[in-house]
C-alpha cells in the first residue's frame, strides 16, 4: 500500500525541465539553498525568495537535509505558494551541507510545498529520497551532460519507481 501511494505521484508534474540546474557553483550551504530557490523563480515560479530563504534555513535549523551519499532534499512549506515544486541542482565539486555522513553534496532536489500540504509534501519527499536510494541514478545524474540530461534522466527513474 504504501509503495502505490509513493507511486501515485508523478515526478513530472512537480518538476520541469526549466527547474533544473547542473551547474551549482556555490561554495556554502546558504548559497546552494540561494541558488536553488533563483532556479525556480528564473523558470517562472512566483515566489518570494527571501521568504523562501529563511523558511529552508529554519529547516535547516533542525537538522540537515543532506542525506549522505551526496545528496541533500532541502524543503519547506511555503505560504502563498499554489502548488508542488521541485527543483534539481547539481554541483560537480561539491557543498559543504553539514551532510549526515559528512561527506559534500553534489546533488539537490528542492521541494517547496503549500503551507496546508502535509499530505501530498511527504509522498513527494518520500517518492525523492527512494530514487536517489539507487547508487545508478546518483552516478547517471554526475554524468549527465545537460540540464536535458539530467531532466529526461530524473523522469526516467521515476518511471521505474516500484522496481
Amino acid at each position: 500500500m504504501m509503495r502505490q501511494m509513493v507511486c501515485e505521484m508523478q515526478i513530472n508534474q512537480i518538476i520541469n525541465s526549466k527547474f533544473v540546474n547542473d551547474s551549482l557553483s556555490a561554495k556554502n550551504k546558504t548559497e546552494a539553498l540561494q541558488e536553488l530557490v533563483n532556479t525556480l523563480v528564473s523558470g517562472g515560479v512566483k515566489i518570494d525568495s527571501s521568504v523562501v530563504m529563511e523558511v529552508l534555513q529554519q529547516r535547516e535549523k533542525l537538522g540537515s537535509t543532506g542525506i549522505g551519499d551526496g545528496v541533500a532534499i532541502p524543503h519547506g512549506k511555503i505560504p502563498g505558494l499554489d502548488e508542488l515544486v521541485v527543483a534539481f541542482g547539481r554541483s560537480v565539486q561539491g557543498v559543504g551541507f553539514d551532510a549526515i555522513d559528512g561527506k559534500p553534496v553534489h546533488l539537490f532536489f528542492l521541494l517547496l510545498a503549500p503551507e496546508n500540504s502535509a499530505g501530498q509534501h511527504l509522498k513527494a519527499l518520500a517518492k525523492i529520497s527512494k530514487m536517489l536510494k539507487a547508487g545508478d541514478f546518483r552516478k547517471k545524474l554526475m554524468e549527465a551532460k545537460s540540464p536535458g540530461d539530467l531532466y529526461k534522466s530524473i523522469i526516467a527513474q521515476d518511471e521505474i519507481c516500484g522496481l
